[in-house]
């Protein structure tokens, strides 16, 4: 993906969030897909965000499901909520085809080793940092990511930190794109959710920068493993 931001509430209010962006992206269009194998929180989160908003939503399997020209938007798990891995290529074809844009709610970790989202056509990619180095312990809920494409920079909820210079003419990083409602006039606004998981998100950023790509790598390997092991045992 081209952009990406973070400290958004939690994966299901992402999720929530993409819905309320395909809609405003995709005018005319009032049904929304969302696949039966998400997680129950995802799917409870975007029902009650859709009545809100008059939003219809169809619930069903993925490889089943029929686009036409009033679906403007679709949701899939990756890895699904019973740990399936499916290619979603040919799907986002289809929604593609129809006019739809694509949101797949992903797992971190997983994408250390898993072809990631952009590469197989998704629009939006979302998920929580809670499997990237905020233990559980530490209550919640837990910083949510949103990524997608340049071209839906402007219409994508939270906020964007971009590089720009000092007073010295140094590189400095800031706040570049504010989109909430407590930052920018209402009607403008694209998420009226001000409540922010900046101190997970950054400590998900840490882990990162402390572990690096091999440790990353290496860490979806050992959880992939013991998976593996489970699963023979049981």
């Amino acid at each position: 993906m081209e952009v990406a931001n973070a400290s958004l509430l939690d994966e299901a209010t992402a999720a929530a969030e993409a819905m309320t962006m395909c809609h405003s992206l995709k005018e005319g269009r009032n049904t929304f897909f969302v696949s039966e194998d998400c997680h129950p929180q995802v799917i409870d989160v975007v029902i009650t965000r859709a009545k809100a908003l008059a939003i219809q939503i169809v619930t069903s399997a993925h490889d089943s499901f029929q686009f036409n020209d009033q679906v403007f938007g679709a949701l899939v798990q990756y890895p699904n909520t019973w740990g399936e891995i499916h290619d979603y290529s040919a799907f986002i074809e289809s929604a593609h085809k129809a006019g739809a844009l694509v949101t797949v709610a992903a797992d971190l970790l997983s994408l250390t080793l898993l072809r990631p989202p952009g590469e197989f056509g998704a629009d939006i990619a979302v998920g929580s940092a809670q499997r990237f180095g905020v233990p559980l312990g530490y209550g919640g809920p837990h910083a949510a990511f949103f990524a997608t494409r340049d071209a839906f920079k402007r219409h994508m909820p939270g906020r964007i930190v971009g590089v720009s210079k000092d007073s010295r003419g140094k590189p400095a990083l800031r706040l570049s794109l504010q989109t909430r409602e407590q930052h920018i006039r209402r009607e403008k606004a694209t998420s009226n959710i001000c409540t922010a998981q900046a101190l997970l998100a950054n400590i998900a950023s840490m882990y990162a920068c402390y572990h690096g790509a091999e440790g990353l790598r290496h860490m979806g390997q050992r959880v992939h493993v013991l998976t593996q092991v489970l699963a023979k045992s049981l």
